[in-house]
């Protein structure tokens, strides 16, 4: 015989009371995830401050400039653009300069040398930074707590004169560009200029100051260039008439050419009387046989001597340009 089911609401009861059952050491696993947490917020900071080099042994840079203007904590000074420093605090010093000092690590502190430059530059856009310049590696390294002084490069700091330069040109450009202004009467003359050049008399008209000056200018060259012709014609005319084909010229050379022909038969003769007064010297004893000969002769050198008369005659007939010239035989 089976015992009758409980009823219900007994049921009911009993799964509410499971429900509420308190978990067993919780406190324990509360402490134990707290302290989990804390461990991994100081691991977390532990790994920050090893990343950022807080345990790494490092040497000390104080930079010396004016104004530390830009500068604060935490920045890094840069080598060809690397960070290997950090600015850990910014003092006044005693004679009212900014001391900056600076942790370098050493890993890195191989890079500064007694000769390193160190600048504070501070852009237009962006923030200031502080660079370091090592032209020669082999100098000595940088000592631990150095002091150098840092040069400042602001380039906002030309702006004002920037700024008066760019008004003083504005307004030399608008005292420039005024309508009474010399460039304005330049080019109002040149206006005109331009007005005279186009008009009938064009750049003469305008040189001159007239038309009627113009046109006097243009009718000489005119007259000019007609006279040039007209001489250019009689040069022409002229070399044909001494040196053409029927000219003066071969003329006168044809009758030079005869001239030499005479002037040799006359020495031709000459040389035959030579010869004959020599046979005349030898043969002294046939002096009317001579006599005929040298009367021969005599005949012949009148002929030639007639040849050469009639010859020059010729000559200062038809040569234009010596009419006195004298023949002086020998």
């Amino acid at each position: 015989m089976t015992s009758p089911s409980p009823p219900e609401p007994m049921a009911a009861e009993l799964g509410d009371a499971e429900l509420i059952r308190p978990v067993a050491h919780l406190r324990l696993k509360a402490f134990a995830l707290l302290f989990f947490t804390l461990l991994l917020v100081v691991g977390s900071a532990l790994y920050l401050m090893v990343a950022r080099g807080a345990f790494e042994p490092t040497q000390r840079l104080v930079l010396i400039a004016d104004d530390s203007e830009g500068v604060v904590v935490g920045m890094d000074m840069t080598f060809s653009g690397f960070p290997i420093g950090r600015v850990r605090r910014i003092e006044l010093g005693g004679d009212g300069t900014a001391r900056i000092l600076i942790d370098v690590p050493q890993k890195d502190a191989h890079w500064l040398r007694v000769s390193s430059v160190f600048t504070l530059v501070r852009g237009i856009v962006g923030g200031t930074g502080i660079r370091a310049y090592t032209g020669m590696l082999e100098d000595a390294p940088l000592p631990d707590g150095a002091e150098r002084p840092v040069l400042r490069g602001d380039a906002t700091a030309e702006i004002p004169q920037l700024m008066s330069s760019a008004r003083e040109l504005l307004g030399n450009l608008n005292a420039l560009t005024a309508a009474d202004s010399a460039l304005g009467t330049s080019l109002g003359n040149v206006a005109t200029l331009t007005q005279r050049l186009q008009g009938p008399g064009g750049a003469l008209g305008m040189l001159l100051g007239s038309e009627t000056d113009a046109k006097k200018i243009v009718q000489t060259l005119d007259r000019t260039n007609a006279l040039l012709a007209r001489i250019d014609r009689m040069a022409a005319r002229a070399d044909e008439q001494v040196f053409g084909a029927q000219g003066v010229m071969p003329e006168a050379r044809a009758t030079v050419v005869e001239l030499r022909k005479l002037l040799a038969d006359a020495r031709a003769s000459l040389t035959k009387v030579d010869a004959v007064l020599v046979q005349a010297q030898a043969v002294g004893a046939n002096v009317a046989e001579g006599t005929a000969d040298l009367d021969a002769l005599r005949a012949d050198v009148e002929a030639s001597l007639r040849k050469v008369d009639g010859l020059v005659n010729e000559i200062n007939r038809r040569w234009p340009f010596a009419r006195d010239k004298e023949i002086v035989l020998p």
